[in-house]
């Protein structure tokens, strides 16, 4: 039990790092226009160093992203959310793995961040990894199905917006029932901008041209030119808000089961089995 407690711990720690982050995302988007940040999830942790404590506020978010990359290995690898070794489950362990890599590039810069004066660049990860995805062997198809991929993984968090299923691992008091559509309409939102990511990313793989995919920033860019995109590129980032809160949600009401002995061995020996 004590072991099991401070998994729990670790993992909801991660959920609400990346809640933080979020929320910081959504405001360099809604307030873009007046401050020009680019709403990207380095740019939202490096707007923080100008705040009193920022390198050490820096730091624990740093800490916090490698707990929730923890967990996400944990769901991946030792399946503690159970979703099986079928064709279905396998997808979204595959899915779960991904975020791990992602969020471990993000947890590095924030721990550099905090460690060494200044900063880097802020912005997104996505042209550096098309541009290592072309240079290896028909790595424009790569890139397409990768894009292909992101798009698909888009769609399914809106699913799970939509359909609610998030529900199974989070249990929202009734008193606050409110919370449930703040979390659909931040799954929802997340999944919009990861789609466009993943057009994005494709259309790249189409031109063999990585400077033409992008992060988050560059699809708000592209939802802001649609018909109508002012009122979109708002509710986006809205949404990205919600999205946010969705993740502090899970920190404070989601079921954890932390991997047992036997799940870590079975991992080492199997992972994915």
């Amino acid at each position: 039990m004590p072991q099991e407690f401070r998994f729990e711990m670790l993992a909801k720690f991660g959920y609400a790092a990346r809640g933080v982050v979020f929320l910081l995302v959504a405001a360099l988007a809604l307030f873009s226009s007046f401050g020009g940040g680019r709403p990207e999830s380095k740019s939202a942790i490096s707007s923080l160093l100008d705040q009193p404590f920022g390198k050490v506020w820096i730091g624990i978010i740093g800490i916090g992203l490698f707990c929730f990359v923890a967990w996400r290995l944990a769901q991946a690898l030792a399946d503690s959310d159970g979703h099986g070794s079928d064709a279905k489950g396998m997808v979204i362990r595959a899915s779960l793995l991904g975020s791990a890599v992602t969020y471990v590039g993000l947890g590095i810069y924030a721990i550099g961040l905090s460690v060494f004066s200044g900063g880097g660049g802020g912005g997104s990860g996505e042209k550096g990894l098309a541009t290592w995805i072309m240079s290896q062997p028909f790595g424009s198809y790569l890139a397409i199905i990768a894009g292909i991929g992101l798009f698909a993984g888009g769609v399914v968090t809106m699913i799970k917006g939509l359909t609610r299923k998030f529900e199974k691992y989070i249990s929202i008091p009734s008193n606050a029932s409110w919370l449930t559509y703040v979390c659909v309409y931040g799954l929802v939102a997340r999944g919009v901008v990861f789609a466009v990511v993943g057009i994005l990313f494709a259309y790249a793989g189409f031109k063999v041209d990585p400077d033409q995919a992008g992060g988050m920033a560059d699809a708000m860019d592209w939802l802001s030119e649609l018909p109508g995109g002012a009122t979109i590129f708002i509710v986006i980032a809205a949404g990205l808000a919600a999205f946010g809160i969705y993740n502090l949600v899970a920190a404070r009401y989601r079921t954890v089961r932390g991997p047992s002995m036997a799940d870590v061995k079975r991992t080492v020996s199997r992972p994915f089995n």
